[in-house]
């Protein structure tokens, strides 16, 4: 299937004159959204205490409004730019339940490989325009994408950070005690210091939990196996961005070399980009941002070509906002089979001062989150909050 070319709603179960009402565009906005966080993020990349991202308004004429996000984690007014002068002019006017026609005009906006801040910023849109979908048709998201409304999906909590020992083991004590049994751990650095962290971490959440661990491509190939092979002894479930997320041939020949599955994604742009991982093994989960991975459009096609081909989903969130997070649940609840949701566990206020909905962490009961069953993507956004926290 063309990567850019999503089925017809009625191909969803939804009757064809459901969004009939939403009518034409009438205005696309974009707010860069900044924020310090409260308690920094350290990965192998770095160490993290100010990022960003746009949100992303899309209001018809008759009066529905779509809210989309988009993952800028830096240098969010250049994304705000992009949109309003190149992707905006496209879309006023039309009829906001032509999302394939849309995208695909909206692709056509910059020449070059469809990736970077373009998808980025066309995922913000799509997300906004399937948000006005719903509304339009009186009925969730996940339900427009052919899923029944299921009550939650598995969540796992992220994740334990790259922190002294004792901070790494309050972090497991407080995500178990707050009913996580799927806990997502920070590696990296040495090889040998990963492989520490990784019993550590074990050994503090007990046998009965599931654990992954997230190098954020700290590795080269033989270091990988090391770690990979250290993480099977310790019993943890997937292996995630060992090696640079361009290294499409190492991850073909790690996975031949290691049990424990691998897992990435969150790196992609479009649904053609995770494909040949996907065909090829090299890969036992797949991980995209809706936010980044050319929104709902292109995320439920990686999804359903993943599960179709017996690779698990499991949806990237992250740093993200409240947004990314919902919508996030949306696909996975339409995927099933046990696809799961990341659920950052760091205060954030992109997750909790911008929408009616509280954050997934406060949410969750029993390791599950269920997306909302309300039209659309069951937000209220609070649009002044926005604008605000654009003046960070």
């Amino acid at each position: 299937m063309n990567a850019l070319h999503l089925e017809e709603p009625a191909s969803h179960g939804v009757p064809a004159d459901c969004t009939s009402r939403a009518d034409r565009i009438v205005s696309v906005k974009a707010y860069p959204v900044i924020q310090k966080l409260p308690q920094p993020t350290e990965t192998s990349w770095g160490r993290y205490d100010r990022i960003s991202m746009v949100m992303v308004e899309v209001a018809t004429e008759d009066g529905f409004s779509g809210a989309g996000e988009v993952l800028a984690r830096f240098a969010p007014h250049a994304y705000c730019e992009l949109i309003d002068v190149a992707l905006a002019p496209r879309l006023v006017g039309q009829d906001p339940s032509d999302i394939s026609g849309l995208w695909a005009s909206m692709r056509r906006a910059l020449s070059g490989r469809a990736c970077g801040i373009l998808v980025e910023a066309i995922s913000g849109i799509d997300i906004a325009l399937w948000d006005i979908r719903g509304k339009a048709a009186g009925l969730p998201v996940q339900a427009l994408l052919g899923a029944e409304v299921s009550d939650a999906v598995p969540v796992y909590a992220a994740s334990v950070n790259w922190a002294d020992d004792g901070a790494a083991r309050e972090q497991v004590k407080a995500f178990r005690e707050a009913g996580f049994d799927r806990i997502k751990t920070k590696i990296g650095r040495s090889p040998r210091a990963a492989a520490t962290r990784a019993a550590l971490v074990r050994e503090a959440a007990g046998d009965d939990v599931t654990l992954y661990a997230d190098a954020n491509w700290a590795y080269a190939l033989d270091e990988a196996v090391y770690v990979g092979d250290a993480l099977q002894e310790a019993g943890y479930a997937w292996f995630e961005e060992p090696l640079d997320a361009d290294d499409e041939a190492g991850y073909e020949a790690l996975a031949k070399r290691l049990r424990i599955p691998l897992a990435a994604g969150e790196s992609n742009f479009t649904s053609i980009q995770s494909q040949r991982l996907v065909r090829s093994g090299a890969i036992g989960v797949l991980q995209p941002n809706v936010t980044r991975a050319g929104g709902i459009s292109e995320t439920f096609l990686a999804a359903r070509h993943a599960r179709d081909h017996g690779v698990a989903y499991a949806a990237h969130v992250g740093m993200s906002g409240i947004v990314c997070e919902t919508a996030a649940l949306h696909v996975a609840a339409a995927i099933g089979g046990g696809a799961q949701v990341e659920c950052a566990m760091t205060p954030n206020s992109f997750k909790s001062k911008i929408a009616s909905l509280d954050p997934g962490y406060v949410r969750a009961a029993k390791g599950r989150l269920a997306a909302p069953s309300v039209p659309g993507f069951g937000l209220d956004i609070d649009w002044d909050a926005v604008r605000r926290m654009g003046e960070a």
